[in-house]
């Protein structure tokens, strides 16, 4: 299977008291887009990519240096806390930041891939952009370890998460991440074309919330000048651990059913 079926209006996202059990402070910040039609980068995002680059190309910050990052810093602790080694699983953030950091640019993909790399660039914070076209549930979750994960750019090499890795999975045994944020899965691939998304933002850290909802309004203001501005945002953490999303025809801008 290489892509995901259509015809779900809703999307409800959780996140497992597992993972809260082992991370107390991880906060997951997302914005629901239902129809997007993705692109090359205009000029706009282009230009927000390349400040977000020179930033850090400014700070002159070496391999542990990145590691510092406050909000990097909490995610390798939070990989140790679920029996990740983050030197040799760095996050997604931590993954961008590092080779920005020797003085490199990333690869221009999308209009969405690139806006999120900027947003993560500029938090330290993992971003991420996933197409949702027909999925009806997503939870981060610890695997059992029968779920199935193909691998971005190579989905006819399937993998098996190790039981126990926090993954993001869905329903049908279908894993679409590895290692929590570490490697996203080729189903939810963002690649050009229309499609419905999912954008998150990622915190584990005391007081990551306002960081989280700062970069959900960077992302929101650059999304309404790539789509029609319908959206729906949610932010989730251990008060709140779950949020149903329309990710077809209209919606509003609330936050959706949470419980």
């Amino acid at each position: 299977m290489t892509q995901l079926s259509d015809g779900v209006d809703t999307l409800t996202v959780r996140i497992d008291d597992r993972v809260l059990t082992a991370v107390p402070d991880y906060v997951l910040g997302v914005i629901a887009v239902p129809a997007v039609d993705v692109a090359p980068a205009p000029p706009a995002v282009s230009a927000l990519l390349t400040a977000a680059e020179d930033a850090l190309h400014a700070a002159n910050l070496d391999k542990a240096g990145v590691a510092e990052l406050p909000g990097i810093a909490a995610w390798r602790e939070a990989y140790r806390a679920v029996g990740v080694n983050p030197n040799r699983f760095p996050c997604a953030a931590e993954s961008i930041a590092r080779r920005v950091a020797k003085g490199d640019r990333l690869p221009r993909i999308n209009a969405l891939v690139d806006l999120c790399n900027a947003v993560s660039l500029g938090a330290a914070l993992p971003v991420a952009s996933c197409a949702v076209d027909g999925l009806a549930d997503l939870v981060v979750r610890p695997a059992d370890g029968t779920e199935t994960y193909l691998p971005l750019g190579a989905p006819d090499a399937p993998e098996q998460p190790e039981p126990g890795e926090v993954v993001y999975a869905d329903a049908d045994g279908r894993a679409h991440s590895r290692r929590w944020n570490w490697r996203q899965g080729h189903l939810v691939r963002t690649d050009l074309g229309r499609h419905r998304l999912l954008l998150t933002v990622e915190s584990a850290h005391p007081g990551g919330r306002a960081e989280v909802v700062d970069a959900l309004g960077r992302l929101a203001t650059v999304l309404d000048g790539l789509s029609d501005g319908t959206r729906q945002e949610a932010v989730l953490d251990g008060a709140t651990t779950s949020a149903v999303l329309r990710t077809a025809g209209p919606v509003g801008s609330d936050s959706g059913s949470r419980s």
